[in-house]
């Protein structure tokens, strides 16, 4: 269930707390996400009581309330959605809304679409771009909005703010998806409400609301050209919005004074880092602002250019390596958009190197931060998976800051991989130990697969089944076995063996073998899924389905899980001498971490050592076979 179910005279004729405790047991619970804030719990202990009032004072106590609503395919939540019918064309009528408790608000220098909230220390996104964001969001996922028929409509109320507390956020202009409602508006809430509801709920709209079949995501790969070309083809949600804006704002900002800003927006696999990138480059790319989107990753980088830049070689040029701006002079251009940032390195200098740049003394930081005015860091902390990478939040802030650069930061709390299961990530986050916890049971959810194979012939199988019916699926490993070149005549070598089952990894080079793909398009290319990925190749990437083979560097005994770096092959991890034993540690676990979260749709899971399967399968105990 999508949301908690009720309605404004169910709401009114219950006590508060009642409500609330319906809302942690039955439906959030259920959802697996964050525990509510108390911020959170005061917010329904004050707002939904009003909305519920305003409802019936309007005369709509019988329209379906579907609270903590959760948007398809992400952890992201509307506060309500109501469901009825349209009392003109009688067709379903839904009205999103979101709740505020602000009694005061003002626009932030520059733009009107980010805000200071009394009483908040980070700047919020406008409410009716945040509702509007929401509805965008559910016209562009739900199929029930396919064509003429069901209405779909937002709205932000304000109730506890007066229209002069909170004027400087009529500077946005309302349109269908979004539009405000202070308290001083009651009765001009309570009719647009009668304008979009009748004054019964017969129709059943709730039911087909939350029965809509839901369009799969749009895979950046796939709409890249457009993006950067043509138009926007993403619609970004709360805190992306927000890192798009700060950026967008820091650029004017940075022009007018001659000066530098740093932008630092980190989060989880699939909170959106990627497409935020893709969108800013595009944008910029479309208003001709000077600006170039660099990575330390070569599959990832070779991929955007082929995906971007079909018929334009303009565009081709926009995608660099961290490597590349060695040379550049300093604020040579607007905006460096550096995705994977986790992958920053220490030095840009390696051994192609010219000898008359090898000893500059500069680090790949400054680099990328001298070349333009406004350098962007997208990152992940736990996908460092390489000795070497050095990207974090402190690093870059530190060395900004020394330098009298501004750093605005932006944490992304979203899940949009992984169907949306914030659950899944933390429960990854638990068995690797990445947060300190123990590994725990896995509890379920409806959003996402979760299995455990007892060989891997068997994760093979389930998974090309999924392939014949359409969808997209890789296997991808620990790197536990040798990676030899391809024998005579262009074959490669099955060096993932696991008793009588054996497949080659991934091209190691630029060029396809045989059907295999080359390495930088293992994950996106028809012909990659007879070969086992590594984390190089797959790091950055998702496919709807994903089967990871643990090697024998990490198992469990005791019920603990321990890594075994002198079983990883990798020279950088496995060798005492290249990192030390904490170092080596924290690489193995966080290369599991890239590879366990690289999926859409679902995860099967098989351990080569057998006490660790059987610990697998203890904790996953049947939640969610793929097949």
């Amino acid at each position: 269930m999508r949301a908690h179910r009720s309605s404004a005279a169910v709401v009114l004729s219950s006590p508060v707390e009642a409500l609330i405790e319906a809302l942690l047991d039955g439906h959030l619970r259920l959802l697996k996400g964050p525990a509510p804030s108390p911020a959170e719990i005061r917010s329904w202990r004050s707002s939904l009581p009003t909305l519920a009032r305003d409802l019936t004072d309007a005369g709509l106590g019988k329209v379906e309330m579907l609270v903590e609503y959760q948007l398809p395919n992400t952890s992201k939540r509307a506060d309500v959605v109501l469901a009825g019918r349209h009392p003109v064309t009688g067709a379903d009528s839904f009205v999103v809304v979101e709740l505020k408790q602000w009694s005061t608000a003002v626009p932030t220098d520059g733009d009107a679409g980010l805000v200071s909230v009394g009483g908040m220390a980070t700047t919020q996104l406008h409410p009716i771009l945040q509702v509007r964001g929401y509805s965008e969001y559910m016209r562009h996922h739900l199929g029930i909005f396919d064509g003429p028929g069901p209405e779909l409509t937002g709205v932000a109320y304000l109730h506890n703010a007066s229209e002069s507390d909170v004027a400087g956020l009529r500077s946005v202009h309302p349109d269908r998806d979004g539009r405000l409602f202070t308290g001083d508006e009651k009765d001009a809430f309570i009719a647009f409400l009668r304008s979009r509801l009748a004054d019964d709920n017969a129709t059943g709209a709730g039911d087909r609301f939350l029965a809509s079949p839901v369009r799969p995501s749009k895979r950046l790969m796939e709409v890249a050209a457009r993006e950067i070309r043509e138009q926007e083809q993403f619609v970004l949600l709360d805190e992306q919005q927000i890192a798009y804006r700060i950026v967008q704002d820091a650029v004017l900002r940075a022009k007018r004074a001659d000066a530098k800003e740093i932008v630092i927006v980190s989060g989880g696999p699939g909170s959106g880092k990627s497409v935020i990138a893709l969108s800013l480059l595009g944008d910029l790319y479309r208003r001709h602002i000077s600006a170039y989107h660099a990575t330390g990753s070569k599959s990832f980088t070779l991929t955007l250019r082929g995906a971007s830049a079909k018929g334009a070689p303009i565009v081709r040029s926009l995608f660099k390596y961290f490597n590349q701006f060695m040379t550049a002079e300093k604020n040579d251009f607007e905006v460096l958009i550096c995705d994977e940032a986790h992958r920053l390195r220490e030095t840009s200098v390696n051994r192609y190197t010219p000898t008359p740049l090898r000893d500059t003394g500069r680090t790949q930081l400054e680099e990328l931060i001298d070349a333009a005015r406004v350098p962007v860091f997208l990152l992940d902390e736990h996908q460092v998976v390489k000795s070497g990478e050095m990207g974090s939040v402190a690093e870059i802030t530190a060395y900004a800051e020394a330098r009298g650069h501004k750093v605005h930061l932006v944490d992304l709390d979203g899940q949009f991989r992984n169907g949306g299961s914030r659950v899944y990530e933390d429960w990854v986050l638990a068995l690797l130990g990445l947060r300190g916890d123990a590994p725990a049971p896995w509890p379920g959810d409806e959003r996402f697969h979760l299995s455990v194979a007892d060989s891997p012939a068997e994760l093979e199988a389930r998974l090309a089944a999924r392939l014949a019916e359409g969808e997209t699926a890789r296997m991808t490993a620990g790197y536990c076995w040798r990676w030899s070149d391809p024998r005579e005549g262009n074959v490669l070598v099955p060096d993932v063996v696991v008793g009588d089952w054996a497949r080659p990894w991934n091209v190691k080079s630029d060029r396809a073998v045989g059907d295999a793909p080359p390495s930088s398009l293992w994950a996106t290319q028809e012909g990659g899924f007879g070969q086992v990925g590594c984390v190089y190749t797959a790091q950055g990437f998702e496919y709807d389905w994903n089967g990871v083979i643990l090697g024998p560097d990490i198992v469990v005994r005791d019920g603990v899980l321990t890594t075994v770096r002198a079983r990883n092959a990798d020279p950088e991890v496995g060798r005492k001498k290249a990192v030390s034993d904490l170092v080596a540690d924290r690489l193995i676990r966080n290369t599991y971490k890239v590879l366990l979260t690289r999926a859409m749709r679902g995860t099967v899971l098989y351990a080569v050592d057998p006490e660790t399967n059987a610990f697998l399968r203890g904790l996953v105990d049947g939640g969610g076979r793929v097949g």
